[in-house]
């Protein structure tokens, strides 16, 4: 696979929501425990919605992405399943929070983010994958 201008922006898409997301769960409104709900609203709300964009832009790409080397459906690998996963993370967490649910918003937010993120990002660095080769190969000579 080559990085062709639909893998550059699911990349820097992904890449920008890895290191945004500390920042906008960081700056969260409420603190447990806390009577002020509003620490740093400002701060919050931009990362989150600059996050929110990134995350959408992320799986929106992933949809152009087919992969006919490794097992799949019409191109469509199992890792494409995080698409509808990230969306239905993103409708519950906004869901939550239009009920005035922030407890269930930052469950869904902080699990959208170590799943999509975390966990989704530290599979696409797996040897087999394109940025594995990237890092693992070409930039650091492992592979």
């Amino acid at each position: 696979m080559q990085l062709t201008p639909v893998i550059a922006i699911h990349l820097s898409a992904a890449l920008g929501a890895v290191a945004l997301g500390p920042l906008a769960l960081w700056a969260r409104r409420g603190h447990a425990g806390r009577i002020a709900q509003t620490q740093r609203p400002r701060l919050h709300r931009a990362a989150g919605y600059a996050w929110v964009t990134l995350m959408l832009a992320t799986a929106v790409s992933a949809i152009f992405i087919r992969d006919h080397s490794m097992p799949n459906f019409a191109g469509y690998t199992p890792i494409h399943l995080l698409v509808p996963l990230t969306l239905g993370g993103l409708y519950i967490a906004f869901r939550n929070l239009l009920r005035g649910n922030i407890a269930g918003h930052r469950k869904a937010m902080v699990q959208l983010y170590v799943g999509a993120c975390i966990v989704a990002g530290g599979f696409t660095l797996l040897p087999s994958r394109f940025l594995g080769q990237l890092v693992w190969g070409q930039w650091l000579g492992l592979v």
